[in-house]
């Protein structure tokens, strides 16, 4: 059985005041709201670069619509599982939307690209990746505490450890960051062999050591174990409850809310998606809106569909708005039979057919929108001011870092980690304006904000 106090633990003591009537799920998602790290997001690009429209969603507006549709989910849960084993376990609705809000708080900027570039800088110093900075970024680098960054309770921490596994343990020996060797000219990174593991950092070692601390041995030994593959990087087998329900409403607003953003800027057309999301695909929506809408669907509902998606904005959100509801309504609980803490145990996922209608959407906006030229473009130009920053701070940061960054990077046992740290922080917009003052032709101003 859960032992509820362990799990609202802080890693630093802290105590509410008689009069503060908040429980341990509210005085995390307070932090939240409040953090310099989520006011960023709304300057991070989340697939479109920022700047070509003020329409499109930035990893700021992606957050918000995932703790929504955890939020959701959670809702859906508690109505249609009342009798499960799990029910009593499920997260209040405050803590599920602080891990939605939070899910990518450690994403640098400029998307994957950013955090490809990244990983190349610390290839000697630990690596990086988005998910572990995330863990990093609230349990020590904001300032809510003296050590202990956000001082969440452990069971949140708990939500957003997406893969319990470390970089070195699931990194491939075989993909070392590297620079590609046919180009004598620019100095261009491998990006295969660059990208990094899904994983949290082991410089963070001791914060995944408290948050699992409540969990028996042999629960902690399979939580924490993963599967390693010849030709790519390992992967975690786990996450916690908490997770899974954040993690299938990142997928949800991935698929269906990136889609909706990408018809209505054009870079998906009508033919493409008739390729890449066919009517065999889209069985259980497909079911969905004849039995839901019978006057609407009396001819072909998958014409009637694609046609929606591609004609009026009203049209459009109307059917975004039927997919995302329909997801959300084909969550079930699975159990995880060598599991006894329950919440690791059980796990939310989507039934089989609408996961099926997911993938779809989910590969026709990576084949379509993040795998097209103009993304890519814009991707490799933010990696290659990533890397020219990064490299520019580290060859003399008594110079060109700001003092209190300085200070840390004086006092840090892996200073990169800490020019790793300020540069994963920065918005779109900031990395610009550092690049744009260090190696633009033009003079430049004493005022520019470091």
């Amino acid at each position: 059985m859960m032992d509820i106090r362990l799990w609202d633990a802080r890693r630093e003591g802290w105590s509410p005041q008689v009069e503060d009537a908040r429980n341990p799920e509210d005085v995390d998602y307070s932090r939240v709201i409040h953090s310099a790290s989520f006011r960023r997001l709304q300057g991070k690009t989340q697939i479109l670069n920022l700047g070509d429209s003020d329409f499109y969603r930035t990893r700021l507006t992606h957050s918000l619509e995932v703790a929504q549709i955890a939020g959701g989910i959670v809702r859906q849960l508690n109505e249609h599982f009342s009798e499960h084993p799990a029910h009593q376990f499920l997260p209040k609705s405050n803590l599920i939307q602080a891990i939605g809000l939070t899910h990518d708080l450690g994403h640098p900027p400029f998307g994957h690209g950013g955090e490809v570039a990244l990983n190349y800088c610390m290839r000697e110093h630990g690596g990086f990746e988005g998910n572990g900075q995330t863990l990093r970024t609230l349990s020590k680098l904001e300032k809510f505490s003296e050590n202990a960054g956000s001082n969440w309770s452990r069971r949140s921490l708990l939500g957003i450890l997406k893969y319990p596994v470390s970089y070195s343990q699931v990194k491939n020996a075989d993909m070392d960051a590297s620079l590609r060797n046919d180009n004598n000219l620019l100095k261009l990174l491998n990006r295969q062999n660059s990208k990094p593991p899904k994983c949290y950092l082991d410089c963070d070692q001791d914060v995944v050591e408290w948050i699992l601390d409540p969990l028996n041995q042999a629960d902690r030994d399979e939580f924490t174990s993963f599967t390693l593959k010849k030709d790519d990087h390992g992967k975690a087998k786990h996450k916690s409850f908490d997770c899974s329900i954040m993690d299938v409403a990142d997928d949800i607003a991935y698929g269906v809310h990136d889609l909706e953003d990408a018809i209505a800027l054009g870079l998906v057309k009508e033919a493409a998606f008739r390729e890449r999301v066919p009517e065999s695909e889209c069985k259980s929506i497909l079911d969905s809106l004849k039995a839901k809408y019978p006057g609407e669907s009396s001819n072909n509902v998958y014409d009637i569909m694609v046609k929606a998606l591609f004609s009026n904005g009203k049209l459009r959100k109307r059917y975004i708005g039927r997919f995302v509801h329909h997801l959300m309504t084909n969550i079930v609980i699975r159990s995880v039979d060598n599991l006894d803490e329950p919440l690791i145990k059980y796990r939310a996922e989507l039934r089989g057919d609408p996961q099926t209608f997911l993938n779809a959407l989910q590969s026709l906006i990576v084949k379509e929108v993040i795998h097209s030229a103009e993304v890519q473009h814009l991707e490799f130009k933010g990696q290659q001011m990533v890397l020219s920053v990064f490299e520019t701070l580290l060859s003399e940061p008594d110079r060109f870092l700001a003092s209190d960054t300085y200070e840390l990077y004086q006092a840090s046992n892996n200073p990169s980690r800490v020019i790793c740290d300020h540069i994963a922080g920065m918005t779109d917009a900031f990395l610009l304006r550092t690049y744009d003052r260090l190696f633009s032709p033009r003079t430049g101003s004493v005022f520019d904000k470091l």
